[in-house]
């Protein structure tokens, strides 16, 4: 049975030991520092802290270069500590007990087959003496011949016996000594362990500072980040892009005709996204293209994981916008902003205020509240949901631009207070200020006071039909809607109708802004003087009569 167990046993440790040093990543057999040249983790550590003198300690890639750097040739040290403790206690005993220890036991049972075959050919040699001596069977041989010939044979057999013991006690240490060779694999993996363990730590050491170093970096990309994360890493309470981009249409994109609509160059888009998402923008180069501006803001808002009025609070922006009764709408709305998060709040607040002040010019731009809202609202309120894009557009776009449209109709209401646009000061922006509700088209603030009345009066109102038109245009404003939903236009009612329903609330929740009409029950917003003087135009699609204040 012990015969067996060697061979299968020696076939065993032989594989294991071919295998277990082809693992070895360093030269066998040599010392450390020999080792260390030709392993892959050194060269590879070199290779880092080399580029790191290249790109210098000056830019985050250089830190990280050197920080990894480091780490890999700490790594490589363990990897060559770890590999010469295998080579010592696992693969050197191994290869003795395939090649040394177990060969010697088989040799040793070769030799006494040799030693049985020649005490047979000498008891065989004798015993022919014996008969050729013609002595019976019972009788001695006698003579020198035969005397040689016995002590031949009886050492013969002295000396198998003596290699039978000593086969046996090789055999039977063998088999007590297995526990011992079973002990190697345990030591592997104690190794192996330690090894990681040790490894382990040091990774967990490094990650902290390479962390700490991205982290202290502040040129980091915003488009398609969370916008608390961008906040917290900018220290900014209205996103980068947001407030680069709403300065510059400040400056340059107010009177702008389909301001939001025209799809700007692709390649100047993609240009200012990847200006702004590095914190650079050359003002000069963009004043002369605010489509591209605007494409940079719309496209900023829908690649946030998560749009700026939140996916928690959708059902409920949804379900306000949903209800008949206009100040119960309203307040529903206003309820709805009061529970999104802050940076949330704050910078939709900041949006829906530049949108507002944006239709104050809807004369020139084409950009009525309802047009802003079709074009921007998809990029302010989005379901979680993922799906067709066309179908869920067709289902829920018309509620959105329901939520929106209301939201700049009355931004003042929603959010009282004047907003200074250039937070940061790099702009030379106008501060907003509260246009008292008057949501018609406005003219331009550099027409005198007499070129403004003469512009009131050739204004024409708008109708249903101008809401019909919208429509048209919002179907055609590359939403991917085909199926548009024409009884949101029907609801909208006759001119009394709408002049009604978009009043905003009496009552406000917070203190009125002074712009609100000292009675709080009325729902129609006085006129001024001047215009309860003369016959009374006829409503605006938004219900408000041009120059009438809130």
């Amino acid at each position: 049975q012990v015969e067996k167990r060697l061979e299968l046993v020696k076939q065993v440790s032989h594989s294991t030991h071919k295998k277990l040093t082809a693992c070895l990543q360093g030269q066998q057999g040599v010392d450390a520092d020999k080792r260390s040249k030709k392993l892959p983790l050194t060269t590879l550590a070199q290779c880092l802290m080399e580029g790191s003198a290249v790109l210098g300690d000056d830019s985050l890639l250089g830190k990280m270069l050197r920080l990894c750097g480091e780490a890999e040739d700490k790594l490589a040290q363990e990897l060559i500590h770890f590999e010469l403790q295998v080579e010592r206690d696992v693969i050197e005993p191994l290869f003795v007990l395939a090649e040394v220890e177990i060969p010697n036991i088989q040799k040793q049972r070769k030799h006494l087959a040799k030693l049985v075959l020649d005490m047979d050919s000498s008891r065989t040699r004798w015993q022919q003496s014996v008969k050729s001596s013609g002595l019976a069977s019972n009788l001695q041989p006698s003579g020198a011949k035969a005397d040689a010939l016995r002590e031949e044979m009886e050492e013969a057999a002295n000396r198998v016996e003596i290699c039978r013991d000593q086969l046996s006690a090789d055999m039977y240490n063998f088999v007590a000594k297995e526990v011992d060779y079973a002990n190697y694999f345990q030591t592997l993996i104690e190794v192996q362990a330690e090894y990681h363990r040790k490894s382990l730590a040091l990774l967990q050491n490094v990650l902290p500072q390479i962390k700490a170093q991205q982290e202290a970096w502040m040129e980091k990309p915003s488009f398609g980040k969370p916008l608390e994360e961008h906040l917290a890493v900018s220290g900014r309470e209205i996103a980068f892009p947001v407030e680069a981009c709403v300065t510059m249409l400040l400056e340059c994109g107010m009177q702008e005709e389909g301001l939001f609509r025209v799809a700007p160059s692709a390649s100047k888009l993609k240009k200012l996204k990847a200006a702004l998402d590095c914190c650079v923008v050359d003002v000069q180069e963009y004043s002369a293209d605010p489509h591209a501006i605007a494409g940079a803001l719309k496209s900023y808002l829908r690649e946030l994981p998560e749009p700026l009025m939140t996916f928690e609070l959708y059902e409920e922006w949804i379900q306000a916008s949903n209800i008949p009764e206009q100040e119960k709408r309203l307040q529903a709305l206003w309820n709805a902003c009061e529970k999104l998060p802050k940076a949330n709040y704050n910078n939709i607040r900041y949006v829906i205020k530049f949108l507002a002040k944006l239709t104050e010019y809807q004369d020139i731009n084409k950009m009525t509240p309802s047009n802003v809202a079709i074009v921007l609202g998809p990029n302010l309120l989005w379901p979680q949901a993922e799906g067709n894009m066309t179908e869920m557009m067709t289902t829920v776009s018309l509620q959105i631009v329901g939520i929106i449209e209301p939201l700049i109709q009355h931004a003042d209401w929603f959010f009282p207070g004047d907003i200074e646009f250039n937070v940061t000061g790099n702009y030379g922006s106008p501060m907003h200020v509260n246009h008292n509700a008057n949501y018609s088209s406005m003219p331009s603030p550099d027409m005198d006071h007499a070129d403004r009345r003469q512009h009131d009066q050739a204004r024409r109102p708008l109708s249903v039909a101008t809401d019909n038109m919208m429509l048209e245009f919002y179907k055609k404003d590359g939403m991917g809607v085909r199926v548009m939903d024409t009884s949101w236009v029907a609801r909208r009612g006759t001119s009394a109708g709408r002049k009604a329903s978009s009043t905003p609330p009496a009552a406000q929740p917070p203190a009125p802004p002074a712009e609100l009409p000292p009675t709080p029950h009325s729902p129609i917003p006085e006129q001024s003087p001047e215009i309860s003087a003369t016959p009374s135009p006829p409503p605006t699609s938004f219900g408000f009569p041009p120059g009438a204040e809130r």
